[in-house]
């Protein structure tokens, strides 16, 4: 289905479930300075010729405006005329839908996921075993021990993108920017949040931890 055949309703429903996110995070102050980036897909999601909808660039995520969001097609181009830019890290977004078939990307800063992600930076991942909350991402097996991969943070977002397919696991919904953040996806909005919030919980965790072993 290409972007123009979507009908109007679709896209003010994606619209209004992005928002709500939106609201929902900030109040959680996962959005500072303007950070962190949304996303959800819209129309058919067996194409290759895929679109979305994401947050606009340099936006305070704080409060509500009619230019929250624009929509993009897979290479992140806006497919509509707007003076909106979208986030600089869509190229990211892009990739993840690309390589998961996914529909929804959120992505955060936070504390703790930037904390945890400069420890085991070097090591190119985050092991975590054990935790209730791993079940969150469908894993259910006794002492269940996973890995969250870890990228560097370059400054030039093309460079990023281009290693994602590399390091991505279908069974591990996420991946961290060293220094920067978690991008956490799923097959929806109400799955890409559980998995962004099972995340977060485990990474406030690994910290709590490694200080209560060194005290």
């Amino acid at each position: 289905m290409s972007f123009v055949n979507i009908p109007l309703e679709q896209k003010q429903a994606v619209l209004q479930e992005l928002s709500s996110i939106k609201e929902q995070f900030a109040a959680r102050h996962w959005f500072p300075g303007t950070s962190g980036n949304l996303s959800l897909r819209i129309g058919d999601y067996a194409s290759d010729n895929f679109h979305f909808a994401i947050t606009a660039s340099g936006k305070d995520k704080s409060v509500s405006t009619p230019s929250d969001f624009l929509f993009v097609d897979q290479a992140g181009r806006p497919c509509e005329t707007t003076d909106l830019k979208p986030s600089a890290e869509t190229l990211i977004h892009c990739e993840i839908y690309r390589e998961t078939g996914c529909g929804a990307v959120f992505h955060v800063h936070t504390v703790f996921n930037n904390l945890v992600s400069e420890y085991f930076g070097e090591d190119g991942a985050v092991p975590i075993q054990g935790l209730e909350l791993i079940k969150a991402f469908n894993i259910w097996e006794e002492n269940a021990a996973i890995t969250i991969p870890v990228l560097p943070n370059y400054a030039e977002i093309p460079r990023i993108a281009e290693l994602v397919s590399g390091v991505l696991n279908p069974a591990i919904p996420g991946i961290l920017l060293r220094g920067h953040g978690i991008y956490a996806w799923g097959k929806n909005a109400f799955e890409a949040k559980r998995h962004l919030e099972a995340f977060e919980f485990i990474f406030e965790y690994i910290y709590r931890d490694l200080l209560l072993r060194k005290s």
